[in-house]
């Protein structure tokens, strides 16, 4: 099933359970994110993306997976917007159309240190795993 980019956008609204047309544009979000420096487009730039219906790029781009899910956006939106819903939905439905996973069990050690909480594991399977 394919859909084109206003559809896809609507799917991805409904999915994330927001209004992103509230954002303001304050970036407020984006300021918060600790990925920030690691993202192609930030959470401001996903909210607006959506609205305008501009999904292609965010549903090739790897910010997805650079989402640490830590809600510091949906704590610092004064709109109450929740970026972080949004981006759940979009790297959701990313996994849907592309049907695969982009992250496997034998990837993971080595990508991990001694540091990391284990939460962070559980997380990242919830995340790139369908």
């Amino acid at each position: 099933m394919h859909f084109d980019q206003k559809e896809t956008a609507n799917l991805i609204t409904r999915m994330s359970g927001t209004d992103p047309k509230k954002c303001m544009k304050c970036g407020k979000c984006s300021a918060s994110c600790p990925s920030f420096d690691e993202m192609e487009y930030h959470p401001h730039q996903f909210v607006s993306m959506v609205v305008k219906g501009d999904v292609e790029r965010l549903l090739a781009s790897k910010s997805i997976t650079k989402c640490l899910t830590c809600f510091a956006c949906v704590q610092r939106c004064p709109r109450g917007v929740e970026p972080a819903n949004i981006i759940e939905a979009v790297r959701v439905t990313t996994l849907r159309q592309q049907g695969t996973c982009y992250l496997s069990p034998d990837d993971v050690p080595a990508i991990v240190d001694d540091q990391i909480p284990q939460q962070a594991l559980v997380s990242a399977f919830r995340k790139y795993r369908k």
